[in-house]
């Protein structure tokens, strides 16, 4: 979600450097680079480490509620989002929000979309092991999967900004495409990447689908408008 489908990353460095400057600390943008795509509990421990006097959950509880704050003045959506997200509604593709952000601020965002584009949310409050490990999406499978039994992890495809979340998802088995943005992120032939999500339509992460449904059954399979 954040760097994904909203430019958010900014709210939540502003606000770790309002709490830590709170505290007499100092926040850099490399510091705050080590955030991006983190479970919230990690991004707790570095804050402390730089001086913040609070416990766990009343640092996440205070990002939390600051970056709902800006969410609720303005949704900055990242080029590209929404339309691939209403081109997925329209061709009854089933998607789910996969996000380290708690449920409140995911159900924010969400909120503010014109049509219920997600099945549901796996949010970072509802695992025990978030990014870079792979429960978050392998328990999105799993929700996928009980509504479709034949569904397998083949036929899914996960969008990601960050280096946790990149690695999230192909730890998780899923097709990945990154995205990057705040943090750069290395070229692997393990995922596609893509400068935006401007342009892009579902017949573009059908053809990747395919490429994975093909990999895994060791067939051939040719899509319209597959990519090199």
């Amino acid at each position: 979600m954040d760097g994904t489908i909203v430019d958010t990353e900014p709210y939540w460095i502003a606000a770790e450097r309002a709490l830590v400057e709170a505290h007499g600390g100092t926040w850099s943008h490399e510091q705050a680079t080590q955030l991006v795509g983190q479970a919230l509990t990690f991004s707790a421990g570095i804050l402390q480490d730089a001086g913040v006097r609070l416990g766990t959950r009343e640092i996440i509880d205070s990002l939390t509620a600051e970056v709902i704050r800006s969410v609720q003045r303005s949704v900055p959506w990242r080029p590209g989002a929404r339309e691939l997200l209403d081109d997925l509604h329209h061709a009854g593709v089933r998607c789910a929000l996969v996000t380290m952000s708690e449920g409140p601020l995911a159900r924010e965002i969400v909120a503010s979309l014109p049509r219920p584009y997600f099945e549901f949310l796996v949010t970072g409050d509802t695992v025990t092991r978030g990014k870079p490990h792979p429960e978050a999406y392998l328990k999105a499978v799993e929700m996928l999967q009980e509504a479709d039994p034949g569904l397998t992890i083949d036929h899914c495809v996960a969008l990601e900004d960050s280096a946790p979340g990149v690695a999230a998802a192909l730890a998780s088995g899923v097709a990945t495409v990154a995205i990057p943005h705040i943090v750069p992120l290395p070229d692997n032939p393990r995922h596609t990447t893509w400068d935006s999500l401007s342009g892009r339509s579902v017949t573009d992460l059908e053809a990747i689908a395919a490429g994975s449904l093909a990999a895994s059954t060791g067939s051939a399979v040719l899509s319209p408008g597959s990519m090199s």
